[in-house]
């Protein structure tokens, strides 16, 4: 039986250990590890001293099938520190024994945890559907792993032991306990990158020339808390600091390394690095997966040599990273400069456009509380930087410049949580591969990000002008907005601006107080509107006075703005002359302060909806499901429809007129007949459809004239009670993964695009917010006199075409088209699906790096 593949994990504290099956060559690194057990240790597994293994028990230990009985072990570099297997309890058992064992120096850190994860998932591959245990009393840890994971476990306490049994499918609270689990190592990994206690400098030239100087620099002069240790082979000084051959040799905790060598030379940086006990790597060096194949490769070697010694990795090829806490005061970067402290996190993926990127903070004067580059993101993510993000006290607002998507599932699920504690707002390189034919567009693509609760912008001043309103003011609490300036052109030209992005100019706005007004004026006009019940969020603009228009020409407009922050509403402003306070985000142009407001407007709206839940859902068959997909051929689709509840239309094949009217008369009369093509089916405008045939004459009429324009396949099917044509899609999409489509019928619609998205998994929310986003979906809820449809049978449709996807990775491409939808339910006619090779699901299963 193939085997796992080794995985990297983290462990509690942070630090990385690797897991991967046994084999026999383990043996010796068994009895390794078993000699370095404590008394207690060894008693509270093996319920006696056992001093060394037995030659037959050790053989039975490393030598598994992998299958009935499988072995897991872990390894701090390449010393085995745990083992944890299970045996299934007689042939085709349901049942197996699960036991592990980790050496004393590792306890305490859940490696039980993780080892009870990949024992269950391999378990379940091999139909084993329950673990039991045997536990000593005394062993209050090991009983700890079973009863706070989240399974349901039976306790029976019979001659001296604990008797645990439990069933080990996922569930919801095994789900949450894991994903909290994984939430804790991988913030706690990463917090011991942004605040160590001492950071070694690899590549600062005694010249003071070249990038690791710089970074020593700018680490010096930035007043880091910590040591900074210089690593140089010879000089004895660097920058006026103490140097030393080894990191090893300042005699001071090292907990980060920040490597500037060249690639050849960074294996040996990063063994002394570990030497020294660094918990994490910052590699500027280019030349790595960048640079070629060569360079790929050389990356994954840096990265598990790295995981091997339990370090993480920032970059290669990146900028660097930086903490503004004054306790820490970490500038790790190529950047001389760093934005003041403040309460935002910022990831960029770009190392080159990094610089840029603080440069544009500082400017704006949005204040960084952290700040991560990632370079090639050969590990640390930004996924990573979300799960740090989530409970760091000193982050209030998240950005990130993201070029691609690792884990586009787990950032959708990450964000889905992090958004209605933090905004997060994300820009997404434009160069996005396209999807699969059919799929999302850019519009759909927003509206994906949406979903999650991210604020997608388009371009680096739209990050920032998000930013700054997101960091300086409260929510709005509507999309009413007041506009109040001192220019007629200006205030005309903001209404315009938010009708555009779907603000609400509230009513008796504009308000223009006219190009005479003084400062006192214009306070009066902006405090009032601060207090109008109408007015949810505010649009201040001005336009300097002529010369000589006013007597006051000193008069402070800017301070006029004052008065408006108590309100509790947000406030943005364009003043084309003059400053504005600190607390108001100032913008060059109106159609920015707007279009800032709209996305952040669009942001609450979101977390004032309630979340949603993916609804349990009767008559799902996976197993059926799989068998199906197992099996090609015609009705493949339909059988794996069927197997989630989703009943289609039997359509039957025929070649001829005759065949047509036979089918016909088993089916009943009226009929239709259709082209067999694919893109014919739903094609009534071009006469590929014949609808209500009522007799055999009627079907051989239809077929003859059909055949001499489409060729001689033709589908016949049963009519069902006319509706309004519908579509669903799913489609992999290269940012999002698995996302379900949802558009109505018709070739004015196709053309349009009128689709509306939404990522695997879906929620009811999701459901009904796809039904009602098309530009079409008025005409399901009655458009000029109809008939409103059953939407909740559409929804569940939905909901039920995501759980397929969520489930069953082999399908790449499903269509439902058409779907009619009636007053008192739907028809589903035709269904294609494309199996292909199972899609990449990173996010699920066991946790691993």
């Amino acid at each position: 039986m193939t085997t796992d593949p080794p995985v990297d994990v983290l462990l509690s504290d942070g630090t990385t250990v690797q897991l991967r099956p046994i084999h026999p060559d383990d043996a010796p690194g068994i009895v390794a590890m078993h000699s370095r057990f404590s008394e207690r240790t060894r008693y509270l597994r093996y319920f006696s001293p056992y001093p060394r293994i037995p030659d037959r028990d050790l053989h039975r230990f490393v030598y598994v099938d992998h299958h009935d009985r499988e072995a897991f072990v872990v390894l701090a570099g390449d010393r085995i520190v745990a083992v944890g297997r299970y045996e299934r309890l007689g042939p085709r058992s349901p049942d197996a024994e699960v036991a592990f064992v980790v050496e004393d120096a590792y306890q305490g850190r859940g490696i039980g945890s993780v080892l009870l994860e990949h024992l269950a998932e391999a378990a379940r591959r091999t139909g084993i559907t329950s673990f039991v245990a045997e536990v000593l009393p005394a062993n209050g840890a090991m009983l700890r792993v079973f009863s706070d994971f989240g399974y349901q476990v039976q306790r029976q306490f019979a001659d001296g032991v604990v008797h645990l049994s439990f069933p080990i499918a996922p569930t919801e609270q095994t789900l949450q306990v894991q994903r909290g689990r994984e939430q804790r190592t991988e913030a706690r990994s990463i917090a011991r990158l942004l605040a160590p206690r001492g950071v070694a400098v690899y590549g600062a030239s005694a010249s003071g020339q070249g990038v690791g100087a710089a970074v020593l620099g700018h680490l010096r002069d930035f007043g880091f808390a910590g040591a900074v240790v210089p690593v140089h082979p010879h000089a004895a000084t660097v920058a006026g600091l103490p140097a030393y051959p080894s990191a090893a040799d300042a005699g001071q905790p090292v907990d980060l390394a920040v490597v500037a060598v060249a690639p050849e030379a960074v294996p040996a940086v990063v063994a002394d690095a570990a030497a020294a006990g660094a918990h994490g790597l910052v590699v500027i060096s280019a030349g790595f997966a960048e640079a070629g194949a060569a360079g790929a490769a050389a990356q994954r070697a840096l990265v598990r040599q790295a995981h091997a010694a339990g370090m993480r990795v920032v970059g290669p090829n990146c900028l660097g990273i930086a903490n503004t806490d004054p306790a820490v005061r970490l500038n790790a970067t190529l950047a001389p400069v760093l934005p003041p402290a403040g309460r935002v996190g910022f990831f960029s993926q770009s190392g080159a456009f990094g610089v840029a990127l603080l440069a544009e903070a500082d400017r704006r004067g949005l204040g960084l509380s952290s700040f991560v580059s990632a370079g090639n993101r050969a590990d640390v993510s930004g996924n990573d930087l979300l799960q740090y993000w989530q409970d760091d006290p000193a982050t209030d607002v998240i950005m990130l410049y993201l070029e691609t998507f690792g884990n586009p599932r787990k950032f959708a699920r990450l964000t889905r949580r992090i958004g209605r504690a933090k905004p997060v707002v994300a820009l997404a390189s434009p160069a996005r591969p396209a999807a699969l034919p059919g799929g999302p567009d850019e519009v759909a693509v927003s509206a994906l990000f949406a979903q999650s609760g991210v604020i997608r912008v388009d371009t680096v001043a739209e990050l920032f002008d998000v930013g700054v309103l997101l960091a300086k003011q409260p929510l709005p609490t509507g999309r009413r907005v007041g506009v109040v300036g001192n220019s007629s052109a200006l205030t005309v030209l903001a209404a315009t601006a938010c009708a555009a992005h779907g603000l609400d100019v509230a009513v008796g706005y504009p308000r223009d107080v006219g190009p005479r007004a003084g400062a006192t004026e214009l306070a009066l006009a902006l405090t009032g509107t601060a207090a109008d019940e109408r007015v949810d969020s505010l649009v201040a603009v001005f336009a300097p006075p002529l010369p000589g228009q006013l007597v006051d020409t000193a008069a402070d407009f800017a301070a006029a703005l004052a008065g408006v922050l108590d309100a509790g509403k947000p406030v943005v402003a364009t003043f084309l002359a003059g400053g504005v306070p600190a607390d108001v985000p100032a913008y060059s142009g109106v159609e920015e302060a707007v279009r800032a407001l709209a996305r952040v407007t669009t942001y609450a709206d979101w977390l004032r909806r309630p979340p949603g839940t993916p609804p349990e859902l009767p008559d799902v068959d996976t197993a059926a499901a799989e068998a199906a997909i197992r099996v090609d051929g015609p009705g493949q689709a339909n059988r794996l429809l069927a197997a989630y509840g989703v009943e289609v239309a039997d359509s039957v094949p025929v070649r001829s007129a005759e065949e047509a009217v036979a089918v016909a008369g088993r089916l009943g009369f009226p009929v239709a007949l259709k082209a067999a093509a694919a893109g014919l089916r739903h094609r009534l405008d071009l006469g590929a459809v014949r609808l209500d045939l009522a007799d055999p004459a009627a079907v051989r009429r239809a077929y003859d004239e059909m055949a001499a324009v489409f060729g001689a396949d033709a589908l016949v099917q049963a009519m069902v009670p006319p509706g309004v044509a519908c579509v669903v899609e799913l489609v992999e999409d290269p940012t999002f993964g698995p996302v379900v489509g949802f558009g109505l019928g018709g070739v004015a619609t196709e053309l349009l695009g009128d689709r509306a998205w939404r990522a695997v998994p879906l929620t009811d929310r999701d459901a009904r917010e796809l039904v009602d986003e098309p530009r079409a979906a008025p005409l399901l809820r009655g458009y000029r006199g109809a008939e409103p449809v059953d939407r909740e049978a559409l929804a569940d449709l939905l909901l039920r075409v995501g759980r397929l996807a969520d489930d069953q990775p082999r399908v790449r491409a499903l269509t439902l088209n058409p779907v009619l939808v009636r007053a008192d339910g739907i028809s589903v006619l035709h269904a294609g699906v494309r199996i292909g090779a199972a899609a990449a699901r990173p996010d699920t299963g066991p946790r691993r790096l």
